[in-house]
């Protein structure tokens, strides 16, 4: 039987794929096709170990390799050391360089912010001997160096040698003396401006060459300069400057002379949280406890933010008034509303204040509230004195107990009446009515 060509060239390909497949069979092709047979598909081998291989899954990617190492490893970078000043005047001395000035200021700045004795010490002796003729705002900055490194000596020796002096050149010393509680010193050298002819004005610095004296009159209990500054203020208008109001406020207040620290406080333009404090606070120090809640009213009308310090001295006002501590409830209260119940002056002050009016069990709620390491020694002695004014000889016992432990010492004067009470009461009769 015979065929057409068309089958022979449809098998062409499909024979002519597989003999490149399986080459390895090439016996089987060895032999010429003729052209009246069927071409059959060749036979495959049954070599399943070939051609049915079982799916295995596919291996994982390989790991990246490591980066080569170089070939030359850089070496260790040293760790950057901070330059001092000794080591920039070494080197330009090494060099035989001069310093300019403006090397210079940028090394007192350095110093001055850094506050290095040594450094400063070694910078100075530097600008002695290079003859250096610095002008007043150099001299100035020196000056300031030697305040800020506590080198009150070396300042004063500075200030002594400069040819012209400012108002910064007398604020940086008076400020120095000051600093260093050396009040005396300060005074006079603020009598020596005056003989100087150096003029006051209430911006900076001579402001705050007044706040330093008006401290130092205090200091030295120097009431009579304090007023004669005050005169000389009310010259110039003070009225608008906080701070320097406040200062006097403080003055007038130390003293005990509460006429003064109203006529400041009626004569002020305008009055913040620290003016309105210290008027309260000098209110309750002369026992003047009807003004201090006038003024904590008032200080609410005026919409002035209160602070712990504000309550704390209310509080101890409210303690002293014989109201059953109606007026200390009204003043907790708005301190909840504020959001100040938590903080520690307004605690111990709640503590203060319900030890006082017997209500114990207020006073110790307030008392556990504080932490451990931020109870005062006021503190304890205020729960410890309200246990012992109304009996509660047991529990203040547990006071002691527990002040020792914590390394506090009580008053003396509470420990003899705790001995009194305990020697004198018999203590069973005592445990009614006790707080726990």
């Amino acid at each position: 039987m015979e065929l057409a060509s068309a089958p022979r060239q449809q098998a062409l390909p499909y024979s002519n794929a597989f003999s490149n497949n399986y080459s390895t069979h090439s016996s089987y092709h060895s032999k010429p096709i003729s052209p009246t047979q069927v071409q059959l598909p060749p036979h495959r081998p049954n070599n399943h170990h070939l051609h049915h291989r079982p799916h295995l899954p596919p291996a994982p990617a390989p790991a990246p390799a490591p980066a080569p190492a170089p070939l030359i490893s850089p070496p260790n970078k040293p760790k950057r050391t901070t330059t001092t000043t000794s080591d920039i005047l070494r080197l330009m001395d090494s060099l035989g360089l001069a310093i300019p000035l403006d090397i210079y200021t940028c090394l007192v700045k350095e110093v001055t912010d850094a506050g290095e004795a040594t450094g400063a010490v070694e910078l100075l002796q530097h600008i002695s001997r290079s003859g250096l003729r610095p002008g007043l705002l150099f001299f100035n900055r020196v000056l300031l160096m030697c305040v800020s490194c506590g080198l009150i000596e070396n300042a004063r020796h500075v200030f002594d040698k400069m040819p012209l002096k400012d108002c910064n050149s007398w604020a940086a010393i008076i400020a120095g003396y000051v600093d260093k509680d050396n009040y005396e010193e300060a005074i006079d050298l603020f009598i020596e401006m005056q003989c100087w002819g150096q003029n006051i004005k209430l911006d900076f610095p001579c402001s705050w060459i007044i706040v330093c004296i008006l401290k130092a009159c205090v200091e030295t209990m120097n009431l009579g300069l304090g007023k004669q500054i005050h005169g000389l203020l009310s010259k110039m208008d003070y009225s608008d400057d906080l701070f320097l109001s406040s200062s006097l406020i403080n003055l007038y207040g130390k003293f005990g002379c509460l006429e003064g620290v109203d006529f400041v406080f009626d004569h002020m333009t305008r009055r913040n949280t620290v003016v309105w404090t210290a008027k309260i606070v000098n209110n309750c120090r002369e026992e003047h406890f009807g003004e201090v809640l006038d003024g904590f009213r008032e200080m609410g009308r005026e919409g002035v933010k209160k602070n712990g310090f504000t309550f704390s001295s209310v509080l101890r006002a409210c303690g002293r008034m014989e109201d059953d501590g109606q007026c200390g409830r009204q003043v907790h209260a708005n301190a909840i509303k504020l959001g100040l119940e938590s903080n520690d002056f307004v605690r111990c002050g709640l503590v203060d204040m319900y030890a006082k009016r017997g209500l114990l069990k207020n006073a110790r709620t307030a008392f556990e509230m504080i932490g451990g390491d931020k109870r005062t020694t006021a503190c304890w002695n205020a729960m410890l004195t309200g246990y012992i004014q109304h009996g509660h000889c047991i529990e203040a016992i547990k006071i002691l107990y527990r002040m020792k432990s914590a390394g506090l010492q009580p008053w003396e004067s509470l420990l003899n009446e705790v001995r009194l009470i305990c020697g004198s009461t018999n203590l069973e009769n005592k445990r009614e009515g006790m707080c726990t």
